[in-house]
Order: structure tokens, then sequence, then C-alpha cells
């Protein structure tokens, strides 16, 4: 085991430190070097943990998807400020980026930066944090005991600070409709594939000509259903079927022509066409509750019964957060969400879309552990309802507590375009009592795709024939 305690720089990249121990901040995603540009901006002392080779290594992953929200809505202020007084030009702020261009013109470039790359750390994953020779249990001397943060490798460094922007997609959520893994899910492995996969590049051989099905309801499976059903038009044979618990698409295809992003807004109509040409199969009310391997391809059966033979199954379901890293701290994590409590109310998605969530910030990212914030999409814990613009705010108010900042940390900026960035303003074919069976009202037109109740995410009732008499929400 290697402990760093000097305060030199030792020829691994660190810049050099002071006796202080510096904030760690961990993953070098937008949210990650956006803390890391906020810190630099004060001089804090700094380092950040990354898991993968490069910066923005998630985002690679789904680097041929082409983002929803232009450039000005994907730029830390922090972080352009310091690029361009490097001499970097922003890209025109009203192009929708691909998450390739996000690593290539903004992520690589700024964790080049002199400011930022000494002490960023690659392939250094964290695999626990506590605080240095107290555990969970013990009060006294607590927060004055700076953090250990343990790597794989074995090595350990400690931190007055984390800013833990680690994410949430190395954790997929299951295709088991009890939040729990389907029978023969694990064992079917094979078969399965993570979401947003390159179906019209590097893994076009892997769909053509083949059945698939994708599971969720999401902006994921949308993009992956499109990719589909252009592959299904070039090359014969591939076939296209859709998988959601709830007994309507209508979260998917959101504001359609409504939409204020209109790229947004023609996804869910291309979806909804294919849905209703044919050439995409959907299955409402399919629950998963078995998947069993039958030679070179899969049986899914739902909770009610119903079978589908497929070869491959694309799980588009969403993401959770790993908290096993922070066993060791005190955390006051929200029994539903997985967020604080105190940010759990304002990003419910039973409640709110990404448009409607609240201004927060330091207050509400706080936990009993002092020091210790988690920022990014792994603040929201399981809520779909998280904005990039969001978490840079998020880290621009913790960087400035930590600096005690506290009014600059507690005056938060976070400026939402009218409609958020994936928000929609009704239900689409609700009733106004949210019943699903009452007559259904005039709505205004809404934006995007659905979520919250308001959108239609959670207020739309899960279907499965197993347990209503007539296969519907409103049998007797």
């Amino acid at each position: 085991m290697i402990r760093e305690t000097s305060n030199q720089n030792d020829g691994s990249g660190m810049a050099p430190r002071s006796t202080t121990p510096p904030v760690v901040v961990i993953g070098a995603g937008p949210v990650g070097l956006g803390a890391a540009a906020e810190l630099a901006e004060r001089g804090i002392d700094f380092v950040v943990l990354e898991s993968g080779e490069t910066a923005g290594t998630a985002i690679n992953d789904w680097g041929h998807v082409r983002l929803f929200s232009p450039w000005r809505y994907n730029l830390a202020p922090a972080a352009r400020r310091l690029l361009e007084a490097d001499g970097w030009t922003a890209p025109d702020l009203d192009v929708l980026p691909t998450g390739g261009d996000l690593v290539d013109t903004y992520l690589a470039p700024l964790a080049k930066l002199p400011t930022l790359a000494p002490a960023i750390r690659y392939a250094s994953r964290v695999v626990a944090i506590s605080r240095d020779g107290i555990d969970r249990v013990r009060t006294l001397g607590r927060e004055r005991a700076p953090f250990l943060i343990r790597l794989a490798d074995g090595s350990e460094l400690t931190a007055r600070g984390v800013i833990d922007a680690s994410g949430t997609w190395p954790t997929p959520n299951v295709l088991g409709a009890s939040g729990l893994p389907a029978h023969g899910e694990t064992a079917s492995a094979a078969f399965i594939d993570a979401a947003l996969p390159d179906v019209l590049g590097a893994d076009r051989d892997r769909y053509a000509g083949r059945h698939t099905l994708v599971v969720g309801a999401g902006h994921s499976a949308a993009n992956t259903l499109l990719a589909l059903a252009q592959l299904a038009a070039e090359e014969p044979g591939t076939t296209v079927s859709w998988a959601i618990r709830t007994g309507t698409p209508a979260r998917t295809y959101g504001g359609e022509e409504a939409d204020a992003l209109p790229a947004r807004g023609a996804l869910g109509s291309r979806v909804h066409a294919l849905v209703d040409n044919g050439r995409i199969t959907l299955h409402p009310g399919f629950s998963i509750a078995r998947i069993d391997t039958t030679g070179d391809s899969v049986a899914v059966t739902s909770r009610s019964g119903q079978t589908l033979t497929v070869d491959r199954i694309v799980s588009a379901t969403g993401f959770r957060p790993d908290h096993t890293i922070t066993a060791e701290l005190r955390l006051d994590l929200d029994p539903i969400m997985g967020s604080t409590r105190a940010l759990a109310p304002l990003i419910d998605p039973n409640e709110h879309s990404c448009g409607t969530v609240p201004q927060h910030g330091v207050d509400e990212l706080t936990h009993p552990e002092a020091g210790y914030y988690a920022v990014g999409a792994k603040s929201y814990g399981r809520a779909p309802t998280f904005l990039m613009t969001t978490g840079y705010e998020q880290a621009r108010s913790v960087v400035a507590a930590l600096a005690g900042d506290w009014a600059a940390a507690r005056t938060i900026r976070l400026d939402l375009p009218e409609t958020g960035v994936c928000s929609s303003s009704a239900a689409l074919g609700e009733s106004d009592g949210g019943s699903c069976c009452g007559t259904p009202t005039a709505q205004p037109a809404p934006h995007g795709l659905a979520t919250g109740i308001s959108g239609g995410l959670l207020s739309l009732p899960i279907i499965d024939t197993a347990l209503t008499a007539s296969g519907g929400c409103c049998g007797s």
C-alpha cells in the first residue's frame, strides 16, 4: 500500500501541494472538470481522480449520440473562462453537439490546460472513502480528520474535501420490473446490451438481420429505436420490438411538433410514426419477470405471462447511483431518491421535470459528513431530471463553500430556459383528477419527453394483466 504524504511533485503528474490536503474531485466528466475549473479559479489545491484513461470516458461510450441541448447549456462558465484565456474559441452556441463533440471540442482541451492537467490522475478508480483513522461510528475529532481516499491499486491519499462527480453511467438499472434483476437476467448477460449502442456504426453487425427488443421509455430508448428502424430499412431481416411498463408511450412521444427544442420534438414524432406504420412493434404494459436463453436467442417473459423471443435486448431503463464507496461516511440519503433528503423533494420525478427543478446549491447538497458533496447526476440519485447546466451550478456553489465564501455559495445563479432542456408542461391524455379512466381535459402543449406528474412519467399506470381482471387500470 502506498500512502501519499509528500508535498512535493513526485513525478506522478500531480501538482505540488501545500501542507493542507487538497480537495479531491472524483470524475473527469463535464461536472467534475467544471468543479476543477472553479477550484483552479479560486486557487484551491485539488486533485481529480478519473477511473478511465481520458477525460469524458463515460461520454465516449455514447459519443455517436447527438445531444438535444445546444452548446450554450453544455459549457461550464468557469471552464469556458479558463479555456478562452488560453486562446480557445467556443463553438457556435446554438449548435447541437454529439457526445464525441463534447469530449473532443470541450473536455479534452479543458483537461489539457496548464491549470488543470497536472492535477488530473487517470486510471485512478476510487473504491472507498473514509476519515483518516476514524470509522463511521467514531465522532470525537471527526471533522478535524482529513478524508482518506483509497484507490483500486491500493494507494491512498488524503483530502480536506471531496466533490463526488462520478456519475451513474457505470450502474444502470436492471430489466426486472421490481427493481431486482429479472430471473435469468444475469445468466443471459451475453444477449443484453447497455443503453445507447452504436447501432449504425461500430455495433452494426450485432443487430443487422436480427430481432432486437428495446426496453425503456426515455431518450436513450428513443434514440436506439430510431437507429434500429433505420438499420431495418437497410438490412433485410432486421426487426425491432419495444417494451414499456406503462400502458401508453405518451412519455416517449413527448411534445413532438410543440417541443421548444425542435431536434428533441422530432425524436418523439419519428418514433410515433414508426410505431404507427408498424416498423416498430410496441408492447405496452410489459413488465419483465424472467429471461431465458434458448440457443442463439432469448425468451423474455412478462409478469402477465406474455413471452417475446428475440436475438438481442437493449436495456434503456435508466441508471442508479453507487453509494458503496461511501459506506464509511455519514450520509443522510433520501430513502426513495438516493439523493440528500433536502434535495429529494426538489427533484422528485413524481413532481418535477428537468425544467421545473427549483434552484439549489450547497445547502441542499450537504450531508452530515461535513466536506463531502455529491454533484452532477449522482447527486440526483434515481431521479431522471438532471441537467448538465444544473450540475455546473452545483459545483460552483460547493466550491464557493469549500473556499469559505458562503455568500457566493448561497447566491444561486441557475437560469434555466423557460421550458428547461427536457421539461414538459402537461400530461398527455391524462384526466383532470389524475385517474386513468376519466375524461381527458384540454392541456397545454407539452415540451420534450415527459417527466413527473405534469409530464406523465410516473402518473401513467403500470399495466400488469396479472394484477387486473380486464388487463387495464379500470377493470372491475
